[in-house]
């Protein structure tokens, strides 16, 4: 399911012609299109959807949605890792869930490097 949900603007950029933002959604962050709200600035909020800002949003309501969204889970399911979401579905549980790279978990652990034995030097 896709959401509109309302997010602060922590920054204002250019990218490639576009006028851009970094956006926070109750702690997750992401990059959106202010070009439909062209005179949004920092510290006001939107309501985004699909990395587009839509709408100006007063900050009560931006707050008072975004609480009951993690109330819900919805922001997990909007922002969440879709790999842990599909383990999670299947009743499996997510194997990286202390590991902060995923890939990592897959290698085994690294052999210990062979060193040839020193000799002590007597002086």
């Amino acid at each position: 399911m896709c959401l509109a949900v309302p997010g602060r603007v922590l920054d204002i950029g250019e990218k490639d012609g576009t006028r851009m933002a970094t956006v926070d959604f109750g702690g997750v962050q992401k990059e959106v299109c202010l070009e439909y709200l062209p005179d949004l600035q920092v510290g006001e909020y939107a309501i985004v959807h699909v990395g587009f800002a839509l709408q100006r949003l007063d900050e009560e309501s931006a707050k008072q949605t975004l609480e009951l969204f993690a109330q819900l889970g919805m922001l997990q399911e909007e922002f969440g890792d879709p790999w842990e979401q599909a383990a999670a579905a299947g009743g499996e549980p997510w194997p990286f869930a202390d590991d902060a790279d995923p890939e990592a978990a897959l290698d085994p652990a690294p052999e210990p490097a062979l060193t040839a034995p020193q000799e002590e030097v007597q002086p």
